[in-house]
């Protein structure tokens, strides 16, 4: 038997749960079935949605690899379709297919590679010191709100070169756009109409900046992506919005998540927090890579299957929605020797929690990697005995969430002075 059904996929609930008890239930399942199947009543359409999860790492990465067979510019990378006209508006070319997707990219890439991006790599010191210069003389505070939430964020705003005066702007609508339905954040009204109005915001605020760019270019990335001096192929007035919107919830949450995750990972693992401290800078790659594996920030990316084949004796049809689900596969025990413990020497770690192998991995995969790497360097040395001090209070989410993040982190420390000048 290659696919199975459980109930558990469509429970709110379930995705509510710890990480440890979430990830204990997808275990039975993965052992159960590489596809597990699920249907619900979409309640913005009415529409039933039916679709499998795929929980086993060689099927993630075998459908990662085939782009061809297993598309994500049909309907969405989300679960339900979206509309044409907001495919592009929220996803950027995530949501494309080649031609379309390799010429984005391409453009992007130029722009992102680690030497282009030297300089705000070297910010990303300076900006986690200011974030936790800000709170570290409190000894307890919101983790998610003191250093989770606004380090990453920031980090994109310098990059983008967007103003500090909008950062307030750009956190609600990221906020709205990746909240799962949490009415901490959609508020009391139609949801889809959220979504919009938060997508319009940013659209605004990065249509002006692309139009000061061009008239006035600096050294950001946005004047990267709007001149070029060597003839080379570049974004459209109507692509750069988009981009920046996937850049400002893909780049920010992700970090935000695995930042959090990584925390409360740590204090319940005082055996791996102590071998971190023992050598900061030695362990930080493998755990860097041990986080991203355990806390798997993005819950899953959809593909869509173009034409009727089988995989892994299942047979699929055209039209069939596939939801890669990568914490399951960065837990799967054919591939990692004890998954569902902590160990911050992992290695080999093979993990797709950026992704699978193929033209969708993460294009900012070093810059996260670098987020995180940092964040993590600067609380072990200046905030050595940091621990959760509270409950976890998970996000809200109304379904499956793309990004299975932390709402509220409550930490105590022993307070310390500020370092920055």
């Amino acid at each position: 038997m290659s696919t199975t059904t459980d109930p558990r996929l469509i429970d709110v609930e379930f995705w509510r749960l710890p990480l440890h008890e979430r990830m204990a239930g997808i275990a039975e399942m993965r052992e159960v079935a590489p596809f597990v199947e699920a249907s619900f009543a979409n309640p913005l359409t009415g529409v039933t949605e039916s679709f499998r999860v795929v929980t086993r790492y060689d099927e993630v990465v075998e459908i990662s690899k085939r782009p061809k067979d297993f598309c994500s510019g049909q309907g969405a990378v989300s679960i339900p379709d979206m509309p044409a006209e907001a495919l592009d508006f929220f996803g950027s070319f995530i949501n494309m297919d080649d031609p379309r997707h390799a010429r984005q990219r391409g453009i992007v890439a130029r722009s992102f590679t680690p030497r282009q991006l030297q300089g705000v790599l070297d910010s990303v010191e300076t900006i986690c010191t200011e974030v936790i210069d800000g709170f570290c003389e409190d000894g307890e505070v919101d983790l998610v709100q003191a250093l989770s939430q606004p380090f990453p964020l920031l980090v994109i705003c310098d990059m983008m070169g967007i103003p500090r005066s909008e950062f307030d702007t750009v956190l609600e609508a990221t906020n709205v756009i990746l909240s799962g339905g949490d009415p901490e954040f959609m508020g009391d009204g139609d949801p889809m109409m959220a979504l919009f109005e938060a997508g319009m915001r940013l659209t605004t605020l990065m249509n002006d900046l692309a139009e000061e760019r061009r008239a006035n270019p600096t050294d950001d990335l946005t004047s990267k992506l709007v001149h070029n001096e060597l003839g080379e192929d570049m974004l459209t007035p109507g692509e750069v919005a988009p981009f920046f919107i996937l850049l400002a919830v893909a780049g920010n949450d992700t970090t935000r998540t695995a930042i959090s995750h990584g925390v409360n990972l740590l204090s319940q693992n005082p055996d791996q927090r102590q071998a971190w401290l023992d050598d900061v800078e030695g362990v930080a790659p493998t755990a860097v890579e041990e986080i991203v594996r355990v806390a798997s920030p993005v819950t899953f990316m959809r593909r869509t299957v173009t034409h009727d084949l089988t995989l892994s004796g299942t047979d699929l049809h055209e039209g069939d929605k596939l939801v890669l689900l990568y914490g399951a596969a960065n837990r799967d025990p054919r591939v990692f020797d004890d998954p569902e413990s902590f160990d911050v020497r992992r290695d080999p770690n093979p993990h797709v929690g950026f992704g699978g192998p193929g033209p969708h991995f993460c294009l900012g995969a070093h810059l996260a990697r670098r987020e995180v790497s940092v964040a993590f360097r600067q609380l072990l040395t200046r905030l050595p005995d940091i621990e959760v001090a509270g409950d976890v209070v998970p996000l809200d989410a109304q379904g499956i969430p793309l990004v299975g993040g932390i709402k509220r982190l409550p930490v105590r420390f022993t307070p310390s002075a500020p370092v920055g000048g």
